[in-house]
């Protein structure tokens, strides 16, 4: 049966009812960077804290993935996301009104699991009512938006902290949050199950984690991917502020230009790469080479250390644009009635490995300070231990790849 492909009018309103969904998700997950040092200051935490605090994002995040695959599958978009950022409104509420560490990390999971149906629901839903050819664009596109959000959540959020405060930041997300609720409501289709075969397999669980393609992406997706998403939204900051030596603007300046050259690397991502990428052959080829890239700039941070400065965390973001050629060809490898649960199956990979790796290179900054290593040293062993996890992950699926 074919698949209910919509008109270009309906699919541009549709991206960007979702695309404004998706601001907020990254948007919220990135702004621990920015206001870390208000949040270090208030609730006296430790590097861990501060790992874990923002790690628990993604721990909410991905704790919803499996049974979200199912929901969108047979819900369908609409209402799974509508619903889902309802409860991304109590979480912000309540970190916003916090009055000590357990309450924000309390709020800061029931955010993570609020925002985890915004860019699996469009995924799922572009996979069905847009042609196959636009999935990378549609995908790339969405991490511009991405981008978007990091970029707001930087220099933006930090100009705003003198005048309203980090808990006034968050009291405007949850009212921009409920105009979102209200846009999806509007403009999303509803979800007809009648568009695909009832009497066709509705596929199982176990057809995605058997899958030889799923396998091979598993560590790519669990370190390399996750490492990226630890360092973005939280680890690039406090590496500005404690072993650059920036101050906490220069810091928001610094992460502006990280979010900015994404935002630019992913719009021009989408459009060119469907000329390259139609199929999981060429993204698989695309991969085998381009993937490294971002592991030989970490090289050169490292060695650097004090004098890595936020221009080469951003030539880590942009090294890194390949990684997102991994989601949209999960999603192609399966059928229809499956698309939701792939693509659920491997964003459980990036924010369980996101959450990890966050949580972890606190833990190892912390762990060398009391040993009386250096804090720079500290930061570097970190990012050491990221470099070995994300290079043998990438090994592996050359390996599995090839056979």
């Amino acid at each position: 049966m074919p698949k209910p492909v919509l008109t270009k009018s309906k699919a541009i309103i549709i991206f960007l009812v979702f695309a404004l969904g998706y601001f907020i998700s990254t948007l919220l997950r990135a702004i621990n960077a920015t206001i870390s040092p208000e949040l270090v200051s208030e609730f006296n935490l430790s590097a861990g804290d501060l790992g874990l605090l923002s790690g628990a994002y993604f721990l909410g995040f991905a704790s919803v993935q499996i049974p979200l695959g199912y929901l969108l599958d047979s819900k369908g978009p609409k209402k799974i996301v509508s619903y889902f950022l309802l409860l991304t409104i109590v979480g912000i509420i309540l970190f916003a009104n916090a009055k000590n560490f357990q309450i924000l990390l309390l709020s800061r999971l029931l955010i993570g699991i609020g925002v985890g149906a915004c860019l699996m629901g469009p995924l799922t839903a572009y996979r069905v009512w847009f042609q196959d050819e636009t999935q990378q664009r549609s995908n790339s596109w969405m991490l511009m938006v991405g981008a978007i959000g990091m970029l707001s959540s930087s220099l933006p959020v930090q100009y705003l902290l003198p005048s309203i405060g980090w808990r006034g930041v968050f009291t405007n997300l949850a009212i921009l949050t409920f105009i979102c609720i209200v846009l999806i409501v509007l403009f999303i289709p509803k979800w007809e199950n009648s568009n695909f075969d009832q009497n066709s397999n509705q596929g199982k669980l176990s057809d995605i984690w058997n899958n030889d393609f799923f396998k091979s992406l598993i560590p790519m997706g669990f370190f390399n991917y996750g490492s990226l998403f630890a360092i973005q939204t939280l680890w690039a900051g406090p590496w500005l502020t404690r072993v650059s030596g920036y101050t906490p603007e220069e810091s928001a300046k610094g992460l502006f230009l990280l979010y900015s050259s994404l935002l630019f690397s992913f719009l021009l991502w989408g459009y060119y790469i469907p000329r390259f990428s139609k199929n999981i052959s060429d993204a698989v080829k695309l991969l085998r080479w381009g993937a490294p890239l971002n592991l030989i700039v970490l090289v050169v941070i490292i060695i650097l250390g004090s004098k890595a400065g936020a221009i080469h965390w951003a030539i880590f973001g942009i090294s890194s644009i390949f990684l997102s050629l991994t989601q949209p060809a999960v999603g192609m490898a399966f059928p229809l009635n499956n698309a939701g649960k792939a693509l659920t199956s491997f964003n459980l990979l990036l924010f369980v490995g996101a959450f990890v790796l966050q949580w972890v290179i606190g833990l190892i900054i912390d762990l060398g300070m009391k040993i009386n290593i250096s804090e720079e040293n500290s930061f570097k062993i970190a990012m050491s231990f990221v470099l070995l996890t994300s290079f043998f992950s990438y090994l592996f699926f050359l390996f599995k790849s090839k056979n």
